[in-house]
């Protein structure tokens, strides 16, 4: 253990030699009480010494254990703005600072589920993951109540803000360069990536941004306080002062809440209308997605299940950002007329998630600071796996390299002995490095190794496909981009 002097006070951390990481630091007041549903405030110094040695408090959430089913540490709890912060056991001054925003639908999952620490070490950077509201107590619309909830709709994303403002105001004492700040996430974190680049406070906060598996922010908010009213049975004007004195898992109770929106005070406008309004002001962006991503969701399942209708729909409306799906359905099992119901679904899925890392990176490349494309395309090689290819958060294995330490406590889906997935997690690591570094992932240090990697234009569509091999393909989505653009 190692005690840090910060301007915030003391702190101490846990140690494994090479890096001292700094558990559960608190970036924001408790939003409890007369706080809860309201703007997050900035936590300030703290008397004696802060032990950071403990993993801190998760969201409210239904979950007891990490998103993908490990035991995961912290309480759950309202009280859950905190940080872990991993840093180099060297004296290398003004580190880049890459800032890691958890998955989990926007009602589940923290950042104790990620091991920033063989990243840290192996680029000689700062690594940052973030807990912040979930739910209804980060995402419903309280604004009917008054201006001190104005924005209440996307409290989540003002939450991961806030700690992206004390970063700025901290993070040197840790050996970071605010002026050098990535920002990363996989699936709703993919997704709230996406959305900051549409919340003008953040402006200025990041240099770069990373979105794996995110979907685009672009409808209205809706105030849902009348339904809420109705269904405990009491008068919309009495519902705040109620549920302000309800126990925190009563309110998690209401299933609410949990999909992000553009509220005109936080989120302003939807991604791709940011990104251009943002142009070359904007920062550069890597967005993906992986090859099967709704495997992980139908686990190979054939035969349909009574969710799939309206969850089709939703997806489907997703991905085309608001636009009716009915022509795509079509034009989908036309394309597929063999297709069983849950290969359906398992390409609904994949289609969303990999339309919006199409058009974010195109967006990019052709109004913003630079947008590249990738496709993790290296299947599950775990025995009694390999029907699902490669599904939702196979990736993020290889994305902190994880893959390299089989004794850390992140999840994998792949064999960590094999050779071939330790030299994938070292190369597309070095690529995120490489795109913490300098913004542009060709500037890895071996790149010799890899093909040179375009950005993602409409002339030639390269995308990167992380497999055994690396690769670049030419529009290796053509068939799916025209039943996107089905009428």
């Amino acid at each position: 253990m190692t005690v840090l002097t910060t301007a915030l006070g003391k702190v101490r951390s846990v140690s494994d030699g090479n890096v001292n990481t700094y558990l559960g630091v608190r970036y924001g007041q408790p939003p409890v009480g007369a706080m809860r549903f309201k703007a997050s405030q900035m936590a300030g110094a703290w008397p004696g010494i802060y032990e950071a040695t403990e993993y801190p408090n998760r969201a409210m959430q239904e979950k007891t254990l990490s998103t993908l089913g490990l035991p995961v540490g912290g309480a759950v709890s309202e009280d859950c703005l905190f940080l872990n912060i991993y840093v180099p056991n060297t004296q290398t001054a003004s580190r880049p600072v890459l800032v890691w925003f958890h998955g989990g639908g926007f009602v589940a999952g923290s950042a104790n589920e990620y091991d920033g620490s063989v990243l840290a070490e192996q680029g000689d950077v700062v690594v940052v993951t973030v807990n912040s509201r979930l739910g209804v107590f980060g995402f419903f619309d309280w604004s009917y109540f008054g201006s001190a909830y104005k924005g209440s709709a996307s409290n989540g994303i003002r939450d991961q803000i806030l700690a992206l403002q004390w970063l700025r105001e901290n993070i040197e004492d840790y050996g970071g360069d605010p002026s050098n700040v990535t920002i990363f996430g996989q699936s709703s974190g993919g997704s709230s990536v996406l959305a900051l680049l549409a919340a003008p406070s953040a402006d200025g906060l990041f240099h770069k941004a990373i979105s794996c598996s995110g979907t685009a922010v672009y409808r209205p908010t809706a105030d849902q306080t009348e339904k809420l009213a109705k269904r405990l049975g009491m008068q919309r004007d009495d519902l705040l002062e109620s549920v302000l004195g309800m126990q925190a898992s009563d309110i998690l109770d209401f299933k609410m809440g949990g999909a992000f929106s553009v509220d005109g005070t936080v989120i302003t406008r939807d991604t791709f209308q940011a990104i251009v309004e943002r142009g070359t002001n904007g920062v550069p962006l890597i967005a993906g997605s992986n090859a099967t991503e709704g495997s992980y969701y139908t686990r190979g399942l054939a035969d349909a299940q009574d969710h799939h209708e309206w969850l089709n729909r939703y997806l489907a409306t997703d991905m085309l950002c608001g636009r009716d799906p009915d022509a795509y359905f079509d034009a989908l099992t036309e394309a597929y007329p063999g297709a069983s119901p849950g290969k359906l679904h398992e390409m609904i899925w994949t289609d969303m998630f990999r339309r919006i890392a199409i058009t974010a990176a195109e967006t990019s490349a052709a109004h913003g600071a630079g947008g590249w494309l990738y496709r993790f395309d290296l299947p599950v090689n775990l025995e009694g796996s390999e029907h699902v290819g490669a599904p939702h958060a196979a990736e993020m294995a290889f994305t902190f390299n994880t893959v390299c330490r089989p004794t850390s406590h992140a999840y994998t889906f792949h064999d960590t002995r094999d050779p071939v997935v330790q030299r994938v997690g070292a190369h597309w690591s070095g690529l995120v490095l490489a795109m913490a570094r300098r913004g542009n992932p060709n500037d890895y240090g071996q790149a010799n190794l890899l093909p040179e990697w375009p950005q993602y234009h409409a002339a030639q569509r390269s995308c990167l496909r992380i497999d055994a091999q690396f690769s670049v393909a030419q529009d290796p989505d053509e068939l799916h981009r025209s039943l996107w653009a089905a009428r």
